[in-house]
């Protein structure tokens, strides 16, 4: 690298390079592990106020919708679609073509958006019924509809965000857009402690959705105040002849429907939810709180940091080291996430309680959700795998092809899900999301092999997840037996499970760690050597 700087800025486009890749995946994981860690103590507070009942469904309801709609129209499709658009005039030397661009966008994100927040708020008292079913009764539906007139404005911000973030991941800038999310939770937990006691029944969820209202806010301004890094500049004038912003909204329209056809997922599990009772909603998505946990640290920073790099090897048309960047991507994923999955199956129940089981969350909640959780995960390193692969057609500026196979997708999970959630309940709804995810990540593997000549370094793949499944086994025997002799010697009384969890985890991952070493797996000696180089430059 000589005769470069590593000041921000100083280069348009830096070089890809292995071991910046890894550092600031390692990063990227600990700040989203933080983000995690601070949402699951968000929901175990909110849980604990307000327990699984039908008001906290009726929260559930009302978040997921805006949510849904600033992914389908901003936030992770923008960000797709305008990065490597983007990254593509820096590495043409075009910084300052690249800024206008994306002024340009702040701009009409801010008209579209603030138009579609408005008719979010006006006409919620319509749009959330048709998302409640039948169990919800009229004063529930009220609660809704008045929820998601406090949250619709997060739609317009998360937009702007997506956006900003999409500009410092060009320049390989993770730490803040990786911070930014566990301020976010922790503003939200201050916030409800705040209030809660503000408001009385079931208004007092309006506390929860104040605070995820002025979180997103303190988000959004983090995110902006980290493009001094860069040196960015905001313009403030929208170029319509600019024909790249034609390009990113071509980019993102498929993008757009393949994300939402994604994000639809969770939404049909709280519909489908609501119909099976007034607690379902609730119970399945603190599950996916805890399943995200996991999927948030490991899959979905791989996924993220890699995608810079991916989309400027794609410029470079360098596909052998694409696809050995995929191939090392999926085998991270997996070094990670099937271990992962294999603790949540044996151990669901005494998780959900450690985590939930206080105040108005009780017994029969903890029932509930450790159904969901234990089925959410077997889709942990399918939707892992598939999160990479996406970003990999992405960066390919391929996206129709993840859009018409997660259209596919959410077919699948429509039929598992109608066929099952009457007889299984819960968990009929989360195993059809399981098997869309196992069906979603055959296809899209399918497709890129093909478009890779087939060649995706599978078989080498193959074989150390074989290694990987080996370790996991032994490391879930041994954690099961630990727990289970713990809590047969220790009860149930928090500090007794929280002792008996840690040490079979810590015992878990010491042992795995020792197994995968042993067995020579290439991904698990990459983290030793991470590990212990970030520890010999201090």
């Amino acid at each position: 690298m000589s005769g470069e700087t590593n000041a921000p800025g100083a280069t348009d486009a830096p070089p890809p390079h292995r071991r910046r890749v890894a550092r600031n995946t390692a990063i990227f994981a600990v700040a989203t592990g933080l983000s995690r860690i601070a949402g699951l103590v968000r929901e175990v507070v909110a849980a604990s106020y307000f327990g699984t009942g039908g008001p906290a469904s009726a929260f559930t309801i009302a978040s997921q919708i805006p949510n849904l709609m600033s992914n389908l129209f901003a936030q992770a499709a923008l960000s797709a679609a305008f990065v490597p658009v983007f990254t593509d005039l820096l590495q043409q030397g075009k910084k300052r073509e690249a800024f206008r661009l994306a002024s340009t966008l702040f701009w009409i994100i801010l008209i579209v958006l603030g138009g579609l927040t408005a008719l979010g708020i006006l006409g919620a008292g319509v749009i959330m019924p048709l998302f409640t079913g039948s169990t919800f009764n009229a004063a529930l539906n009220h609660l809704t509809a008045g929820l998601a007139q406090v949250l619709f404005p997060v739609v317009l911000l998360l937009g702007l965000t997506g956006l900003l973030v999409g500009i410092l991941q060009s320049y390989d800038e993770f730490t803040i857009p990786a911070i930014a999310p566990a301020v976010w939770n922790l503003v939200i937990l201050v916030g409800l402690v705040s209030l809660h006691s503000r408001f009385h029944g079931g208004d007092r969820l309006y506390a929860y959705a104040i605070a995820w209202l002025v979180a997103t806010v303190v988000q959004m301004l983090m995110v902006a105040s980290a493009l001094r890094r860069i040196d960015f500049r905001l313009g403030f004038s929208i170029d319509w002849r600019d024909p790249r912003v034609g390009q990113v909204f071509v980019l993102m329209l498929p993008v757009t429907i393949g994300l939402g056809i994604v994000n639809l997922d969770q939404l049909l599990n709280t519909v489908f939810g609501a119909l099976v009772s007034v607690n379902a909603p609730r119970a399945i998505d603190n599950a996916f709180r805890i399943y995200m946990l996991p999927q948030g640290m490991f899959s979905v920073a791989v996924a993220t940091v890699l995608f810079p790099t991916l989309s400027r090897l794609a410029n470079r048309r360098d596909v052998a080291e694409m696809r050995r960047a995929v191939g090392n991507g999926m085998r991270q994923i997996n070094l990670l996430l099937i271990p992962s999955a294999a603790v949540l199956i044996v151990l669901a129940t005494p998780i959900t309680r450690l985590v939930y089981q206080r105040g108005h969350f009780n017994a029969y909640s903890t029932h509930l959700v450790s159904i969901a959780l234990f089925w959410f995960a077997f889709s942990l390193p399918f939707g892992g795998i598939n999160l990479l692969l996406t970003r990999t057609f992405f960066a390919l500026q391929r996206p129709w092809i993840p859009t018409k196979l997660a259209a596919m997708n959410i077919v699948v999970d429509l039929i598992v899900s109608l066929a099952l959630y009457k007889p299984l309940g819960i968990a009929g709804l989360v195993i059809g999301t399981v098997v869309a995810n196992v069906v979603m990540t055959y296809l899209q593997l399918a497709r890129l092999r093909r478009g890779f000549n087939g060649r995706l370094e599978l078989g080498q793949t193959m074989m150390i997840t074989v290694r990987i499944l080996i370790a996991t086994a032994i490391t879930t025997v041994a954690a099961w037996l630990i727990w289970k002799g713990l809590d047969a010697l220790l009860g149930r009384a928090l500090i007794a499970e929280l002792v008996e969890l840690g040490v079979a985890g810590a015992v878990a991952i010491v042992l795995y760690a020792r197994l995968v070493l042993v067995m020579r797996i290439p991904e698990a000696h990459q983290v030793q050597d991470l590990i212990l180089g970030r520890l010999r430059a201090r």
